[in-house]
């Protein structure tokens, strides 16, 4: 079976708040989700690894043409190279945060899940 999220890039380092690598997917419904992990503190001495589901919110993805786009209304209808979606001071909003999912692998799994949402909800 074809993925629903499309991959879009990804990157070892990335200017997200994190020393992990982040994915960036192309969602049906026009929006980019992103994936990366953080530690987190279990207790005093002991970290944990969760994982951070985003929205992008300076960018759009133009799922049927493949394309990148602008959400600034000067680029709006011009094509962004995958890689500039990695920014300084990237503007995004955080949907789900777990300390479930264990892997990237599973983190695209749940992404993927929510792929087939939309595309259940606008059919």
């Amino acid at each position: 079976m074809k993925p629903i999220a499309k991959l879009i890039y990804k990157t070892c380092t990335s200017y997200l708040p994190t020393a992990f690598p982040a994915h960036f997917y192309g969602m049906p419904n026009g929006d980019i989700y992103l994936i990366y992990s953080q530690f987190y503190d279990v207790r005093f001495g002991e970290s944990g690894l969760e994982f951070v589901i985003a929205v992008h919110k300076e960018f759009t993805y133009d799922y049927l043409n493949h394309r990148v786009l602008s959400v600034s209304k000067k680029n709006r209808e011009t094509t962004i190279f995958p890689e500039s979606i990695d920014k300084p001071f990237p503007e995004f909003q955080v949907i789900e945060t777990s300390r479930e999912i264990k892997s990237y692998g599973e983190a695209f799994f749940f992404v993927e899940q929510m792929a087939e949402k939309m595309v259940q909800l606008a059919s």
